[in-house]
């Protein structure tokens, strides 16, 4: 490669570096962010060699947007560069701490000049990977949300409505239950809760959608939320109830955002030629099945072994040694997304195959606490993970945890 592209990205425009392999600055160009600017770029890079055989790599501080969409769809390497990256080697060159957009797309060119092969490059995913990967995240994105907003009513409700949470505490799903969104709306305040006869708590759980144990269920109901519970002064009472109706309104969207896009990752997750392959591991459903294949996508050349996808997703710890000092620590910087899901796939892991459960309890006797343990086992499944992709075979628990069989076997 002869000629690097920097891209400083704005809102609104964009400021455009390109560079030669002796940093010597070729061209500038500040372009909007719209179809002209996009022709524009397109035109100052074939002024300087820019062809389909040959195309100029580009760095960019952003994996996402449309002129990172757009310039990936070219098939050019794009080399998304985290902004901390940039600044240290902004001081490369200038220790004055001088900064400007025009000089971070000549430091970006330059990064791409000098250390092209210390960046990852966006990965050559299929559309369909990509698609799952936005509404992947966008689901993850809704059920954060939803916690949130489940979070923020319930502490509201302990203000002033005890017997409310009290009611819900043994269900499972809580606040977030059909039937108790569906009662908090008819009913926001504890005096009109205690109002509700049997016939009408029969009927809201009709209208949520119960279909077993009605009678039952509201008798225990009535009973519950006409128990003695501390109550805030009437006329305060009243307007927390109408602050909680508020805080329904957002848990009530929140769910159904989760619900509506958990639906669309799964249809769109199970049209995929991968899905089969990482389904069939323990603890991998269509749901986390697409989170994995969001963040690590489809794109096989992304990662050359599994020690990489590892690191990735902060299964592989961080060791620091300076002279006669070592230490091993957990790694902090990664991808955040992959990282949750592994949690929740290496927990399902546990009850779902003995390899596994085996595996965390070694790690558990040789002195790892649960966590540590649960990210041990979740580095140990991306390798078989990583290996099945490859091979284009399902997972086998006899391959994949040959320890724990030859214990029962024994």
């Amino acid at each position: 490669m002869d000629v690097f592209c920097g891209i400083d990205w704005a809102e609104d425009h964009h400021d455009i570096a390109v560079v030669d392999r002796d940093g010597r600055l070729l061209a500038r160009r500040r372009i909007s962010d719209d179809a002209a600017g996009l022709a524009a770029l397109a035109g100052l890079l074939a002024e300087h060699g820019d062809s389909a055989a040959d195309p100029v790599p580009v760095a960019i501080e952003t994996p996402r947007g449309l002129l990172t969409a757009c310039l990936r769809a070219t098939g050019r390497p794009v080399y998304p560069i985290n902004p901390m990256a940039v600044a240290r080697y902004r001081d490369r060159h200038s220790v004055a701490g001088r900064k400007s957009d025009h000089g971070d797309a000549v430091v970006l060119a330059n990064v791409l000049r000098t250390d092209a092969h210390a960046h990852r490059p966006l990965p050559a995913d299929t559309e369909l990977a990509q698609a799952i990967a936005v509404l992947a995240r966008a689901h993850q994105d809704a059920v954060w949300a939803r916690t949130g907003a489940h979070n923020k009513l319930r502490s509201h409700l302990r203000e002033y409505y005890p017997g409310f949470l009290a009611a819900f505490a043994a269900a499972r799903g809580g606040l977030t239950r059909p039937e108790a969104r569906t009662i908090l709306a008819a009913a926001p305040e504890p005096a009109a809760a205690a109002r509700l006869s049997t016939a009408q708590l029969r009927a809201l759980l009709r209208k949520a959608g119960r279909q077993r144990g009605i009678d039952a269920e509201a008798a225990r109901l009535r009973e519950a939320f006409r128990a003695e519970q501390m109550r805030q002064l009437p006329l305060v009472e009243q307007a927390m109830g109408r602050q909680a109706l508020a805080l329904l309104r957002q848990l009530d969207a929140a769910c159904q955002a989760a619900d509506d896009l958990e639906q669309a990752v799964i249809e769109s997750f199970n049209q995929h030629p991968d899905a089969e392959i990482i389904t069939s591991f323990p603890g991998l459903g269509p749901l986390t099945g697409a989170r994995v294949l969001a963040e690590t996508g489809d794109d096989r050349s992304r990662f050359t072994d599994a020690k990489g996808l590892k690191a990735y997703a902060g299964a592989a710890p961080i060791t620091r040694a300076s002279g006669k000092t070592t230490t091993v620590l957990h790694r902090r910087v990664k991808n955040q997304r992959l990282a949750a899901t592994g949690y929740i796939w290496a927990f399902a892991a546990l009850t779902a195959s003995p390899g596994a459960r085996a595996h965390y309890d070694r790690r558990k006797a040789g002195g790892d606490r649960h966590a540590a343990a649960q990210r041990n086992l979740f580095g140990r499944l991306l390798s078989c993970l990583h290996h099945c992709l490859a091979a284009g075979q399902h997972y086998d628990e006899a391959i994949a945890f040959p320890t724990a069989k030859l214990s029962q076997a024994a």
